[in-house]
């Protein structure tokens, strides 16, 4: 493949809206990808981690309402609804052990406001990204309260042929 050249860049971004406002300088895209680490977490490393056996050094915070939680959450998550994380979260959550929040997915902005209130409060912590959809989409075991349920893994959101994505 040709090298790409300076010159190209700027006849393309004159008409293709993908360039019409340049990407960010190296230095500038590391910063922001490697703070994006810090906040997230993804689904089949969480779920690597919990499957690892042993203590994973974090506990997972499911902030959806009762009958969702009921509906199915990742098996050993805490059920604490975002608007009670203020008053019950001291007596549920160590604040020496991170916190890995979810909600329902990607059109989902609850694990973002749940992980909020409790970095307010003080716990460091990650959101889950994907959420429980995510997590139920790519074949992991989940509670319901009728028990332990799993589904076959969507293959637009995991590898049919090996657990590893590559990435």
């Amino acid at each position: 493949m040709p090298a790409y050249t300076g010159s190209a860049s700027r006849d393309a971004t004159a008409v293709n809206p993908v360039l019409r406002i340049a990407p960010a300088s190296p230095a500038a895209a590391a910063a922001h990808f490697g703070a994006s680490l810090a906040f997230h977490a993804d689904v089949s490393d969480v779920a690597a981690a919990l499957s690892a056996g042993g203590d994973p050094g974090f506990v997972v915070l499911d902030s959806r309402s009762t009958a969702s939680w009921d509906q199915g959450h990742v098996p050993g998550a805490v059920h604490l609804p975002t608007a009670l994380i203020p008053e019950q979260a001291g007596h549920l959550l160590d604040r020496s052990v991170p916190v890995v929040t979810y909600c329902w997915g990607p059109g989902c902005n609850g694990g973002t406001r749940a992980a909020l209130a409790l970095a307010e409060l003080g716990y460091q912590v990650k959101e889950m990204l994907g959420g429980f959809e995510y997590w139920a989409r790519e074949g992991f075991e989940f509670e319901t309260w009728q028990g332990r349920e799993r589904r076959a893994a969507d293959p637009l959101t995991s590898p049919a042929d090996t657990d590893d994505c590559g990435c």
